[in-house]
């Protein structure tokens, strides 16, 4: 299971949490384009498209689909990262609808 919370900050901007009993991701971006991950499944990896939003530990964040996964690729490009987790690909929608009425939300989605 990936829990999933989406904070509100100070400056306007959205943390994202990702974690399960393993990991965790903190991801900080803007939440105009945490909505551009509405358009996931077109960026394929494989195909040389990723999603490039946020930020983690001050490097940029990669957002790249397979099949029913997401990709989640920390560092300074989509080919060449520093960190990585793969997340089910509803953890994305759940992102989308935590992000949707500007509160602190928090939810779990089932792996």
């Amino acid at each position: 299971m990936v829990d999933v919370t989406v904070n509100i900050e100070i400056e306007g901007t959205c943390g994202v949490k990702l974690q399960d009993h393993k990991w965790e991701l903190n991801i900080h971006a803007a939440p105009a384009d945490l909505r551009k991950l509405a358009g996931i499944r077109d960026a394929k990896w494989a195909e040389g498209r990723s999603l490039g939003i946020g930020t983690c530990a001050g490097a940029p964040v990669w957002w790249c689909a397979q099949d029913d996964s997401v990709a989640i690729l920390v560092g300074d490009d989509d080919q060449v990262w520093d960190a990585a987790v793969t997340v089910p690909l509803s953890t994305v929608h759940e992102i989308l609808r935590l992000t949707e009425d500007g509160r602190t939300r928090h939810s779990a989605v089932r792996l």
